[in-house]
C-alpha cells in the first residue's frame, strides 16, 4: 500500500494545519528548491567575495592607506550591499511560482493565504545568513579584526537580515504585480545598483559633489552600512543610525507586507 493510501486509509481526522506550520512547509520547499536552482547560493557568495577581493586590493591602499584600514571601511558596507542585492531572488522565485502554475495549485490548499509568501521569506533568511557568513569568514582571512567583537558582529548581521526581509516584502509584492521573474530581476537591479554604489559603501561621501552626496546621505544603504560599521568597529555612536536602519525596516513591512498579502489575496 503506498504511503497515500495509508494515510487516506487510517480513518483519522485531519485538521488544518496552522499559519506558522503551512509557512514552515512552504520555507522547507523553498530550501529543497536550491538543489534545483543552486544559482541563488552561488550569488550569495560570489557578490561579496567580488567586491570584498576587489575593492580591498584595487583602491585600499588610494583611499585609506593601507588593505587593513579600507576593509574596516570596506565590509561592513560590503555585508549591507550583499544582502540588500541577494534579496531580489525571493521575488525572483515567486514570480516564478505564479508563472509556473504552482501558484495556482498552492491557493487551492487549505492553509493560510500568507503562508507561501511567509514562507519564502523564512528561507531567504537562511540565504541571507549564509552571505553573512561569507562576507564576515573571507574578512577574517584576509586580516579584518572587529574592534566589536562577536557581540558587534552578531549585531550588524541582525540589523541587515532585518533590513534584507523588509526589502524582499517589496520585491514579493513586485513579483506579484508583474509575474514575470526576468522583469522582477531587471527592476530590482535598476534600483538596487544605483542604491549600491551612490552610497558611502565604498568611500566616505566627503569629497562627493554637493547634489549626489545630498542622494548619499539621503539613501537607506549608507545608513545601513553606516550603523554597521559603528557596531562592527565599536567606533560608538550607532544610536542614530540604527533607529534610522529601523525606521526604513518598519516602514517598508508596514507598507510592503500588507501590500504583498493584498496582491496575493487577488491573483486569479
Amino acid at each position: 500500500m503506498s504511503p497515500l493510501d495509508t494515510l487516506l486509509a487510517d480513518g483519522r481526522v485531519r485538521h488544518r494545519a496552522g499559519a506558522l506550520a503551512a509557512s514552515a512547509a512552504f520555507g522547507h520547499r523553498a530550501v529543497l528548491k536550491l538543489r534545483h536552482d543552486p544559482k541563488q547560493l552561488v550569488d550569495s557568495a560570489a557578490i561579496p567575495v567580488l567586491f570584498t577581493v576587489l575593492f580591498t586590493y584595487l583602491f585600499g591602499g588610494a583611499v585609506s592607506g593601507s588593505t587593513d584600514a579600507y576593509l574596516k571601511v570596506l565590509l561592513p558596507g560590503v555585508l549591507s550591499m550583499s544582502i540588500a542585492i541577494v534579496t531580489m531572488y525571493g521575488g525572483a522565485r515567486l514570480a516564478q511560482d505564479v508563472r509556473g502554475g504552482a501558484f495556482d495549485r498552492f491557493r487551492g490548499l487549505p492553509v493560510w493565504r500568507g503562508a507561501l509568501v511567509l514562507g519564502g521569506l523564512l528561507s531567504d533568511v537562511a540565504r541571507y545568513l549564509f552571505a553573512s557568513a561569507v562576507v564576515v569568514g573571507l574578512g577574517l582571512v584576509m586580516g579584518y579584526r572587529p574592534d566589536g567583537g562577536a557581540a558587534g558582529v552578531l549585531a550588524a548581521v541582525a540589523l541587515v537580515v532585518a533590513f534584507g526581509l523588509a526589502l524582499s516584502l517589496l520585491w514579493a509584492a513586485l513579483a506579484l504585480a508583474v509575474r514575470d521573474p526576468a522583469v522582477v530581476l531587471g527592476i530590482a537591479n535598476a534600483v538596487l545598483m544605483p542604491l549600491s554604489f551612490a552610497s558611502n559603501v565604498f568611500v566616505r561621501p566627503g569629497t562627493m559633489p554637493g547634489w549626489l552626496r545630498a542622494f548619499v546621505d539621503a539613501n537607506p544603504l549608507s545608513h545601513l552600512a553606516s550603523a554597521s560599521r559603528r557596531l562592527m568597529n565599536d567606533t560608538g555612536g550607532a544610536g542614530g543610525e540604527i533607529t534610522w536602519s529601523l525606521l526604513a525596516t518598519a516602514a517598508l513591512t508596514l507598507v510592503c507586507g500588507p501590500l504583498a498579502l493584498r496582491l496575493y489575496a487577488r491573483q486569479g
